[in-house]
C-alpha cells in the first residue's frame, strides 16, 4: 500500500516503469476522443465538479483510462468525498500512475497521470480515509468504468 511519503518520494525520483506504452500523435487522440475528454486528459484540464454520475457509482468493477484501456483502479477503493470527483485510496497496481509535482494556481499538488499514455487523470491529495490516507481525486471523463473481469485494452 502506497502512503503520502511513497508518492512525494517518487515525484522527487522516478515513476515506476510502465506494464506496457501506448503513444499517439496529437491527431490521433483529437479523433478518438470527444473533446471534454481531449481538453482533460491531453491538455491538463479539470471537469466541472458534480458533473458526472460516475461519484456515485459504487457496482462492483473497475475503472480504466479513456484514452489507453489501461485498468487503474478498483470500486473496491472508490469512496464517497464529497468533492465533486470520483475518488479512490489506491491504484490497482503501482506502475499504472505516475505522479507529478504540480505547482500551477499557486499551490504545489501532486498531479496524476495514467503511466501507460501520460494522460492527465487528476491529483492525489493526503486527505483520504484509512489506512492509506489517500485521496486519489480523478475527472471521470478520463475514465471509463469495465467490468469485474474485463482486461485492459491493448
Amino acid at each position: 500500500m502506497q502512503t503520502w511519503n511513497d508518492i512525494l518520494g517518487i515525484t522527487k525520483s522516478r515513476n515506476a516503469t510502465p506494464p506496457r506504452r501506448v503513444e499517439r500523435t496529437e491527431a490521433e487522440w483529437r479523433a478518438q476522443l470527444s473533446p471534454e475528454q481531449f481538453r482533460v486528459t491531453r491538455q491538463h484540464g479539470t471537469e466541472r465538479a458534480f458533473s458526472s454520475d460516475m461519484c456515485s457509482l459504487f457496482e462492483p468493477g473497475k475503472y480504466a483510462c479513456i484514452c489507453c484501456g489501461t485498468v487503474l483502479f478498483d470500486s473496491a477503493e472508490k469512496f464517497e468525498s464529497g468533492t465533486g470527483w470520483p475518488s479512490f485510496t489506491q491504484p490497482i497496481a503501482a506502475d499504472v500512475v505516475a505522479y507529478h509535482a504540480d505547482r500551477s494556481f499557486g499551490m504545489i499538488r501532486v498531479e496524476t497521470l495514467c503511466n501507460v499514455c501520460d494522460a492527465h487523470l487528476g491529483h492525489v491529495f493526503p486527505d483520504g480515509p484509512p489506512p492509506s490516507g489517500l485521496r486519489y481525486c480523478m475527472n471521470a471523463v478520463a475514465l471509463e468504468k469495465v467490468g469485474a473481469t474485463e482486461k485492459a485494452t491493448q
